[in-house]
């Protein structure tokens, strides 16, 4: 069985001499920015008789490192999962597919442009557009076939008399 002891002091003072820039962070989450703002406060307000050791600043300035280092993945990881959205959605033109609509209802069609909005791709089909996730099937095309006309040739020929 786990026990949990209330926070004391520290808490409360960090609680007081903690800034409040009115900004708040909708995802709740620290950055880069914030955690080397808080690396910075840190060495400003460590005591004088009792400083940071090295080897504590060597391990926040890695994992400062890391950090940026795991922010930068990210972000090129989601700049190549939009252009590899981009170009399935491209692929898509002249397929015949099914698509599950808001309503649950299924809709099907041949896309003939796509739509590119920030990070959102869409394919328009006929007057609907269609997100790549509510595609369900994904079928080749079907072949226009252009009725010929087939008339029969009919050669005309005349008999010849020899003379």
């Amino acid at each position: 069985m786990s026990t949990t002891t209330p926070a004391t002091g520290a808490a409360s003072t960090a609680s007081a001499t903690t800034p409040t820039s009115g900004v708040t962070n909708p995802l709740g989450q620290l950055g880069k920015n914030d955690f080397l703002k808080l690396m910075v406060t840190q060495l400003q307000n460590q005591d004088p008789t009792n400083p940071v050791d090295d080897k504590d600043y060597m391990a926040q300035l890695a994992q400062f490192s890391s950090l940026e280092q795991m922010t930068n993945l990210v972000t090129s990881v989601n700049a190549l999962n939009t252009q590899n959205t981009q170009s399935q959605a491209v692929g898509l033109l002249g397929k015949a597919i099914q698509w599950t609509r808001a309503d649950g209802s299924v809709g099907s069609g041949t896309p003939t442009a796509v739509s590119i909005a920030g990070q959102n791709v869409n394919l328009l089909v006929g007057s609907e557009t269609v997100a790549p996730a509510d595609i369900v099937s994904v079928a080749a095309a079907p072949v226009a076939t252009t009725p010929t006309s087939t008339k029969a040739t009919t050669s005309s020929t005349t008999p010849t008399t020899g003379s």
